[in-house]
């Protein structure tokens, strides 16, 4: 009897460990969508096509970049927050759809409570090019030309509320320039614009002026982070010289606030992955991008940090503030 009973009680024990063994992966089960708020072909467009084979290969499921860049992305922020809650669709954003758009416009949804931060996969900063025949060779003779101007300067911006608007927006306000801002349909013909010599100046991203240093239509003079830029000896930090300015363009993950924090982690986890991952580190570098891949809670401060130095980026430019 001994004997039956030590054989019924190893059955019942392998009976029970074989579901656990036979589970598939919590996440992801099927196709996941990476939904991507700027047209393809851009720096986060890049970022995104860059992750999602580093998530294929890793999770063995595929991951297809999705460009909805309508609106500036806020109906691709809206459709996501109203959509499932199972992680297959997920958002690579930016502090646009995040933060300033849902502070200047009314938009259908609600950063903090429709979504869940999961981690930036990249920053980098905005950095102030001026045409080569603007008399000045560093940060300080701009500010001074800038301020002789009678008049104004010219600076591009890649569009009305965007990244290169608010942070030439904050820069004038905290310098005392007189600047008038000439939009256009994104940050190539803006850096364009730029290097034909159209406008004085464009606070564009780091890919952009480093792409136009090499032709010598372009000077970069400084960054608008805290933190200098390994390609850009000559150009230090804004907040050297007005303490407190610090922008980045950063782009990270988010998901419906419906997903589980399990899933929430697990992505986390493959987003620090390949931040790490020497082949994607060394492409993003090459754009001037910092690759990051933080938790969770450190993406969510980042984002509460942040809406200050944006609100008075919004005022300097003279944009509404939604109350």
């Amino acid at each position: 009897m001994g004997f039956r009973k030590a054989l019924m009680a190893l059955a019942a024990l392998a009976l029970g460990a074989a579901p656990s063994l036979a589970q598939p992966a919590p996440w992801p089960t099927r196709t996941v969508t990476v939904v991507v708020p700027y047209p393809a072909g851009g720096n986060t467009d890049t970022m995104a096509r860059l992750a999602a084979e580093f998530f294929r290969k890793k999770f063995g499921q595929s991951f297809i970049v999705d460009n909805r860049p309508a609106a500036g992305g806020a109906v691709a922020a809206a459709q996501i927050a109203q959509g499932g809650d199972d992680g297959h669709t997920i958002f690579f954003a930016a502090a646009v759809q995040m933060i300033i758009l849902p502070m200047v416009q009314k938009v259908n949804y609600d950063p903090a409570a429709d979504f869940k931060p999961v981690s930036v996969f990249g920053t980098g900063p905005f950095v102030l090019g001026v045409h080569k025949a603007v008399p000045a060779n560093n940060f300080e003779e701009f500010i001074a030309f800038a301020k002789s101007k009678r008049d104004h300067i010219n600076v591009a911006t890649a569009g009305q509320g965007g990244f290169s608007h608010l942070a030439a927006a904050l820069l004038a306000k905290r310098a005392g320039m007189q600047v008038v801002f000439v939009p256009h349909r994104g940050g190539a013909p803006a850096v364009q614009s730029l290097a034909a010599g159209d406008v004085h100046a464009y606070f564009g991203n780091a890919s952009e002026i480093i792409q136009q240093l090499e032709g010598g239509n372009v000077k970069a003079l400084a960054v608008s982070t805290v933190r200098p830029v390994d390609q850009l000896p000559g150009a230090p930090p804004v907040a050297k010289f007005f303490p407190g300015f610090e922008m980045s363009s950063w782009n990270g993950f988010f998901v419906s606030s419906k997903v589980s924090d399990q899933t929430v982690n697990l992505l986390a986890g493959a987003v620090a992955d390949a931040a790490r991952d020497p082949t994607i580190s060394s492409r993003l570098k090459a754009f001037g991008i910092e690759p990051i891949g933080n938790s969770p809670a450190q993406f969510g401060e980042i984002i509460k940090g942040e809406r200050g130095i944006y609100k008075e980026a919004i005022e300097a430019a003279g944009l509404p503030i939604l109350p």
